[in-house]
């Protein structure tokens, strides 16, 4: 039997699109959600709605997992009779240790993959897959098309509005520091992915009106200086804010296209219920 050229590998913080999750070439590995003694594959056994639930009534702020080296490496023990090769592209290494345990999975397995580092998570990731996609249809080898969404991953910008401040704190991506100054002045942080893939607080503002006003502005800087082919707002459970923004943007950038689109629940533990967030990709 022909073994088909090259199977797709990513993680549940990226944003599955119909079209990604109907695909044969692509697999989907979960991260896990943890409250006190149970445990949740994230999309598989535990969805947002289930998450948000659990969260108003439980004191516990959850916890996430990477998935572990011997789950990559039986997903690549099923993939070698069928593929050649895989690429994998995974949330940022400086904030999931996923893209490593995919690394040593292959190494268990003996299967050949070459490992993208989206130096992100959610629609960022979908987008170097959708990519990445495209560049395969031209019977483009995977080790090449792996150094190109490398290349590619460096064009993402996003700014992030939290939901909660007290889960980001707990989950241990913000500084007691900030988290005090967000909580008793009543700031609200915008936080951004770094080109290095860590959180950074990039800008303090003190309501949600001016940090939207302010995530529009950054938007018009970069859209003055680059092609930017489609803007993705995600949302932790508030789609209506999400359209109003839409609208908003909209109004000021008639020509953008825009997609909105839910967090996943392994980003909703951390950055909690009512998260806002804009992504796009800056082309030339």
């Amino acid at each position: 039997m022909t073994k088909k050229k090259i199977a797709w590998i990513t993680d549940s913080t990226a944003y599955i699109t119909k079209e990604l999750l109907d695909h044969p070439d692509v697999f989907v590995v979960p991260l896990s959600i943890t409250f006190g003694e149970e445990s949740f594959e994230d999309g598989i056994d535990l969805n947002t709605d289930q998450l948000y639930s659990r969260i108003r009534t439980e004191k516990e702020v959850p916890k996430t997992s990477q998935p572990s080296a011997g789950k990559f490496a039986e997903l690549f023990e099923s993939l070698d009779s069928e593929y050649e090769a895989a690429v994998a592209v995974h949330v940022s290494s400086k904030l999931s240790g996923t893209l490593n345990s995919c690394l040593a999975g292959s190494e268990l397995a003996g299967f050949p993959i070459f490992a993208v580092d989206s130096k992100s998570m959610s629609y960022a990731i979908t987008s170097l897959i959708n990519k990445g996609l495209k560049l395969a249809e031209n019977n483009m080898p995977a080790h090449k098309i792996a150094d190109i969404l490398q290349g590619e991953a460096d064009k993402s910008e996003n700014y992030i509005l939290l939901g909660s401040l007290e889960q980001f704190y707990k989950g241990g991506r913000m500084s007691g520091t900030q988290y005090l100054l967000g909580s008793i002045l009543k700031i609200k942080p915008i936080i951004r992915i770094n080109q290095d893939g860590e959180f950074e607080l990039f800008d303090k503002v003190r309501s949600e009106k001016k940090a939207i006003k302010r995530m529009i502005e950054l938007l018009g800087n970069a859209y003055e200086n680059h092609r930017i082919p489609q803007i993705q707002i995600m949302h932790g459970n508030v789609r209506g804010k999400a359209e109003e923004l839409a609208e908003e943007i909209q109004s000021q950038f008639s020509r953008l296209d825009i997609f909105i689109g839910e967090i996943s629940s392994t980003i909703a533990a951390h950055a909690g219920e009512g998260t806002l967030a804009i992504i796009w990709q800056n082309e030339k």
